[in-house]
This record gives C-alpha cells, structure tokens and sequence, in this order.
C-alpha cells in the first residue's frame, strides 16, 4: 500500500482512535513515524509503542495516553504536507497553547520538539503540533 503522506496518515490514525476511546493503534512502520513516537513519549502525550509484524510487514503498536478518562491529546494536526512545507527558523518558532503544547521539527540534528529546537538553537521543518 502506498500513501502520499505516510506522517499524516499516523497522525489521522491516532486522532480516529482518541474519537473512539481506543487505548491501542496500529501503524505501518518507518523510521520518521518512529522518531517522532519518541518525541511524543518525551513530551508524555502517549504511553509508548512496540514494534510488531503484521503479514510480513512491520508495525508499530501504539499505546494512547488517557487522564481521568480523557486522551491526554487534544489536538493533533499535520503542519507541513507534501503540498505545502513549512519551514521555521529557531527565532519564529511557534507557541503552541502558550507552551502546553508542542511543535514538532525535523531538523539538520534530528527530529524533536520545539523546546529541544530552541535549546540547540536549530531550525527546520515544522512537521505537526500537538496539544
């Protein structure tokens, strides 16, 4: 199966299984995908995620993080696309929900959030926001 935007595909994956109370979503795996999984399990907005095999292909399983019965993601939304990339430099990087939320960056040292952008002093492009 190919897909056009495969980050944007987790990402509506996770938001479909927050909308229906899931504790667990599966995705097709990659190295981008995984990277930015470590990001969110930094920053506490999911439990974790395990790497699996599903007909021949690998997977990873992933654990969404609930409070007091509510997803601990509000908000999780593609910023750059195929169609349209947006790039930052460490100067303009965007608050997200006066710093409760955060940006995620693909930068010349790695993926990772804003918070860990701006301490490094790098920009990039900013691949989605979470709240």
């Amino acid at each position: 199966m190919s897909f056009s935007d495969p980050l944007g595909d987790m990402l509506t994956r996770i938001r479909n299984a927050i909308m229906r109370g899931r504790n667990n979503v599966s995705t097709p795996a990659s190295n981008l995908r995984g990277r930015v999984l470590d990001v969110l399990i930094d920053e506490g907005f999911i439990r974790g995620y395990t790497e699996v095999e599903k007909d021949g292909f690998k997977a990873f399983e992933i654990e969404l993080k609930y409070f007091e019965g509510e997803a601990v993601i509000r908000e999780i939304k593609r910023v750059s696309k195929p169609g349209r990339r947006v790039y930052s430099s460490v100067k303009s990087l965007p608050q997200i929900r006066n710093g409760l939320g955060i940006a995620i960056l693909s930068t010349p040292k790695g993926v990772m959030s804003d918070h860990a952008a701006r301490e490094n002093n790098v920009g990039g492009e900013i691949l989605c926001q979470v709240s």
